[in-house]
């Protein structure tokens, strides 16, 4: 292992270590009585507190650590506008056509949304609306994405099928069968976009504290009072936006969930040769393979991928290599640059894949489980959330909205996506196999 990843492989996002526009904001000191109480200052919670503020409601955001300390910080940067595991029609079908079509039109609009801000607010994260692409593994994969773009299309959005001959122009990856593209997705540096976030709820008057940990949220007169080791928070409202993060904060949510551990690594730039091949259009991939296969570049032309990891001991160390391995394998780069940053973060994974508000009481909501679809998802639930602090009820907000859901067995069940991978990753064989 040389001296650069030796040094840059000590846990720390890429997008922490190469962002800007770092100031600290300071501690909770003394007491405060708020309209709204946020807890957790990622891509949620600072949506939420921006446009809440801007509807001249009194915000004080409380994060632990510092901003985008968590998943915020620690993903691949894709902005992508729509769900994981899902698609329009079967949500539909699930949730009935009212409040099917809500959702999907929240989802639709999520990108749009993000860029909009980053527009509106001057927020500069190396941000680019190039669109999000998702090649097809196998001919029965495709026909997926192509019924998957065909019912996003019929919605209005910016959707095209794509054959085996244009993914490859757009990629420059070989061997795919065709594929679908989100021409609202893009990527961005999600440290200096959550930055630019909360700079402008600071203007707006949102009020945001860092190194402030909240340890528990006990029902008060006409409200909350959010407690920290040192002081509190009264607030008519409460909001729990910690997504995977939250901690023994409220011990049932984390039963509601599936923690996923997914590690994304970076590589030295590339040469501008094989730059202007790979990824031309600066669009990010993430195809229709069990075992994800991600990539996409940053402004320095390093290149961004990630994976999950089998339950067992090392996984730090041996990850991140088996990922570069993969990425110089499937892009045919055998003098792929060296591996130069290393890092993990957790997600929120949903039994269904869907995200959804979570009713804790009157007044306390969290927001969870936006299922790897993180930064357009948060940022439109942020703002959906502005309406329930303005006095909208929450069951007529576009998301789920139900008391808190424990998985059975989520002790065992918590493990599967490791446990599982495996037997995902032959299966992707077995149906490579068969084209």
């Amino acid at each position: 292992m040389n001296a650069v990843v030796r040094q840059q492989m000590n846990g720390v996002s890429l997008w922490h270590a190469v962002s800007r526009n770092r100031r600290d904001r300071p501690a909770l000191q003394g007491r405060l009585d708020v309209d709204l109480a946020i807890v957790g200052a990622g891509f949620t919670g600072l949506s939420t507190a921006l446009h809440a503020a801007e509807k001249g409601i009194s915000v004080a955001v409380l994060e632990a650590e510092t901003i985008a300390w968590g998943a915020t910080g620690r993903n691949a940067g894709l902005v992508v506008p729509n769900f994981a595991k899902r698609d329009p029609n079967d949500i539909i079908a699930e949730l009935g056509a009212e409040r099917g079509e809500r959702l999907v039109d929240f989802a639709a609009g999520s990108a749009d949304l993000v860029f909009g801000l980053i527009k509106q607010h001057g927020i500069e994260c190396d941000a680019l609306q190039n669109g999000w692409i998702q090649p097809a593994h196998t001919p029965v994969a495709f026909e997926k994405t192509r019924s998957r773009a065909e019912q996003w299309a019929v919605r209005g959005r910016p959707t095209v099928t794509l054959d085996s001959t244009a993914v490859t122009e757009l990629t420059g990856i070989r061997g795919y069968a065709g594929g679908w593209m989100d021409r609202s997705g893009g990527v961005l540096n999600p440290v200096e976009y959550a930055r630019g976030l909360a700079d402008a709820a600071d203007k707006a008057g949102a009020r945001i504290f860092e190194q402030t940990c909240v340890t528990s949220i006990d029902p008060a007169a006409d409200g909350w009072s959010v407690k920290t080791a040192s002081t509190s928070v009264r607030a008519a409202k409460v909001l729990i936006a910690t997504n995977a993060y939250g901690g023994s904060l409220k011990p049932i949510l984390r039963r509601t969930y599936v923690p996923l551990k997914v590690f994304q690594i970076a590589t030295a730039p590339l040469p501008q040769g094989i730059r202007d091949r790979l990824l031309p259009g600066g669009q990010a991939v993430g195809d229709t393979r069990r075992n994800l296969f991600t990539c996409r570049f940053d402004a320095q032309n390093r290149l961004i991928s990630g994976g999950m990891h089998i339950v067992g001991v090392g996984a730090e160390a041996r990850v991140p290599q088996t990922v570069w391995r993969r990425l110089a394998r499937h892009l045919d780069l055998p003098d792929l640059p060296a591996l130069a940053y290393s890092w993990t973060g957790v997600a929120a994974v949903e039994p269904d894949f869907l995200p959804r508000l979570v009713d804790l009481g009157p007044g306390l909501i969290a927001g969870f489980a936006c299922n790897g679809r993180g930064i357009a998802m948060t940022t439109a639930m942020g703002k959906v959330l502005a309406d329930w602090a303005d006095g909208a009820d929450a069951r007529d907000l576009p998301l789920p909205f139900a008391p808190p859901s424990p998985i059975p067995l989520h002790g065992v069940v918590r493990y599967a996506p490791n446990v599982l991978l495996p037997w995902s990753m032959l299966r992707d064989r077995l149906d490579e196999s068969l084209v």
